[in-house]
């Protein structure tokens, strides 16, 4: 007697998903070459105070395919090298081609051709995704007479008619059991499906049907207020007003995409101080001496009147180039940290291409306070830093 045959075998099934592996592959490394350009897409000029239609393109690396190349000299073939060598040496490396800048002490054209890169579309929408997983309003608190309310939808009840999306399928299974079991389905199910007359809707049936309903209802939410102060006197030049708009910008569609009911009170300074609307925010343009310390003030009366401690979360942010009238530094701090008492957190941040900070700073820098935050921005790329540092984890703690 013969015995039976066996044969066994074992099939890659992930080259049949080659194409979608290596579509998901794509999409990380888009991902992961995005975040690493994050700060300087943070300060791209063209998308400040764009729409979030608007599609930005980000350079990214492309990759070789590997094969081989062969040498068809006289020269030895085998290159097994002199041994010695561990996992993760440098082996070789290609000195980079020269294109018009120095190279190696030279200056000329290029003579090696160069890297290639593509550019990845996003939207600002997905840009924002990628700034804002991170970030959240540090140390928000419940309050006791919260009045803010956000809309919500609870499912509270099952009814018989409704629409297929909101079908809740473990009661139709259920009701469709009770009625076989007491139908007696066990039973007569079989024969009927023997002899052909069963319907195909003897498993199921429109009385069996059940639908989640809902209503919509208010709940509370933790009341907030975030001030937002920048200077705009005559000292603040292109640069500057450019940093502390840019941080404006994110800091107002990340509060507005994370946070449904956030009021966001504007002011801006000179010598004096005033409440501002958003759009003339970003748009007022810069004159007059620095008086840091009157819009400390303003921002003390609004949360004393229109926000008071016990109802709100209260944030302030101040922007400015640290150039403040002498007499007015100590009269700031004095401010700042009658202000603290109120808000949640204070962040403070200055704006310098050059040189050390100020009195103004060393006047703030005598304030020790873990709800007190400060900062230096010397390029575009400290935007998104400042953004980290004012809403992130070490910002939460």
């Amino acid at each position: 007697m013969n015995e039976p045959l066996f044969v066994l075998s074992q099939n890659d099934w992930s080259l049949h998903r080659k194409g979608e592996l290596d579509q998901q592959r794509h999409t990380r490394k888009v991902k992961e070459a995005i975040k690493r350009n994050l700060p300087d897409l943070v300060s791209e000029e063209t998308i400040i105070t764009s729409q979030g239609d608007r599609i930005v393109k980000v350079p990214i690396r492309s990759m070789d395919e590997p094969k081989f190349r062969y040498d068809y000299t006289d020269k030895d073939q085998v290159g097994q090298g002199n041994g010695g060598t561990e996992v993760g040496d440098v082996i070789g490396q290609v000195q980079p081609g020269r294109s018009g800048q120095k190279a190696q002490g030279r200056e000329g054209a290029g003579d090696q051709p160069g890297i290639d890169y593509y550019e990845a579309d996003i939207t600002v929408d997905e840009l924002a995704e990628l700034i804002f997983e991170d970030l959240q309003l540090p140390r928000l608190k419940p309050k006791s007479e919260a009045d803010l309310t956000v809309e919500d939808i609870r499912f509270n009840d099952v009814r018989r008619k409704g629409m297929m999306g909101n079908i809740d399928k473990r009661r139709t299974l259920i009701e469709s059991m009770k009625r076989r079991a007491l139908s007696g389905f066990a039973g007569t199910y079989g024969h009927e499906a023997a002899a052909g007359q069963d319907d195909g809707h003897g498993l199921i049936r429109n009385e069996d049907m059940r639908f989640k309903t809902w209503e919509d209802i208010r709940k509370p939410q933790s009341a907030a207020v975030v001030i937002a102060m920048m200077d705009t006197s005559g000292s603040m030049g292109t640069f500057e007003k450019y940093i502390a708009r840019s941080f404006y910008f994110w800091m107002v569609r990340f509060l507005r995409t994370k946070y449904e009911e956030v009021e966001i009170c504007f002011l801006a300074h000179d010598m004096e101080a005033k409440r501002v609307g958003e759009e003339d925010f970003f748009t007022k343009g810069e004159s007059g001496g620095t008086k840091c310390s009157s819009v400390y003030k303003l921002a003390l009366e609004l949360l004393d009147s229109d926000f008071p401690h016990s109802r709100y979360n209260a944030y302030g942010f101040h922007f400015s180039d640290g150039d403040n009238l002498d007499s007015d530094n100590a009269a700031t701090a004095a401010l700042v940290r009658e202000m603290l008492v109120r808000v949640n957190m204070l962040g403070y941040g200055e704006i310098r291409r050059h040189g050390t900070g100020g009195r103004l700073w060393d006047a703030m820098s005598s304030i020790d306070n873990e709800a007190f935050s400060r900062a230096v921005l010397r390029e575009k790329g400290d935007v998104y830093r400042t953004l980290k540092s004012f809403f992130g984890e070490a910002a939460v703690g």
